[in-house]
């Protein structure tokens, strides 16, 4: 198989996937454990402005998901379950850049 006809074949079958057909498809879920965001910042030895800037996004964010107005989703939640694991990550990351 070409790789023109292996990449028409995966848009064909997402296209089936997207339209509701589930046959032959492999889903994938994650589950991501939530996590206290205040907690994991404070085992980083960040202040609230640093810890924002370090995961790139705004203190106003972080201040929300802290108080529990808000909660991360998505790519934070991950960074953020990454971080609780291992507080030290972005930084290590960022040196190696």
């Amino acid at each position: 198989m070409t790789a023109f006809e292996s990449v028409s074949k995966g848009l064909e079958e997402a296209l089936a996937f997207a339209s509701g057909d589930l046959a032959g498809a492999k889903v994938h879920e994650v589950t991501v454990a939530e996590v206290d965001v205040a907690e994991v910042r404070q085992r980083t030895g960040l202040s609230q402005a640093e810890f924002a800037k370090s995961i790139g996004v705004a203190k106003g964010t972080l201040l929300n998901w802290e108080h529990g107005r808000r909660h991360p989703t998505g790519p934070a939640q991950v960074l953020l379950a990454l971080i609780d694991k291992k507080p030290s990550v972005v930084q290590d990351l960022l040196r190696g850049a």
